[in-house]
């Protein structure tokens, strides 16, 4: 077992969080294949290992269209800032007059940012291809905060109370919003 994935468990152990069985490699192959994601190596190990439950966990097993509601849910918050919060990066070129455009452009743009899948609550984590070091960020529509460099570090801050000090892996587009470039 992977050192990130085998410290990530210790810490859902620690805190008693409630864990049911591993995704077998068939239901990690389908889940993939349903919903056009590709889980980073780490993402997919603890998967197979154990199954985080309860409240703010993506239930993988469950009902899909939740599962793809909190995929969607950075695009959403995306193009939500770009209608309402004149949020436009100067990356994606002069910004359209016409909402309807910008819309159209800004999702357009967003089909080349890096996926990000649910981890849990609105915290997000790189999907393949991704190194075991893939930071985790918080997302809320534009508002992005960098929660940990992988998903152990994540979880030690996020339920250990323990800030990761180390500094982030950089990901395309969600590491520019987290250090407020484009804000």
């Amino acid at each position: 077992m992977d050192s990130v994935v085998a410290t990530a468990i210790d810490v859902l152990n620690a805190v008693r969080m409630p864990l049911g069985p591993g995704l077998s490699t068939t239901e990690l192959a389908n889940v993939e294949h349903e919903f056009g994601i590709e889980f980073s190596p780490d993402h997919a190990q603890l998967l197979s290992l154990v199954t985080p439950m309860g409240p703010g966990w993506a239930d993988w097993r469950g009902d899909p269209n939740g599962i793809h509601e909190r995929l969607s849910w950075p695009l959403d918050g995306v193009l939500y800032d770009v209608e309402h919060n004149a949020f436009w990066p100067n990356i994606w070129g002069p910004r359209p007059n016409d909402m309807a455009t910008a819309l159209r452009v800004g999702r357009e743009s967003m089909q080349s940012v890096p996926t990000l899948i649910p981890l849990y609550a609105h915290r997000y984590v790189l999907a393949a291809p991704a190194s075991e070091e893939s930071s985790v960020f918080s997302v809320y529509q534009t508002e992005v905060i960098y929660y940990g460099r992988n998903i152990a570090a994540y979880f030690a801050a996020e339920f250990l109370g323990q800030p990761d000090s180390k500094p982030p892996i950089q990901i395309d587009f969600w590491s520019d919003l987290a250090q407020g470039r484009w804000l």
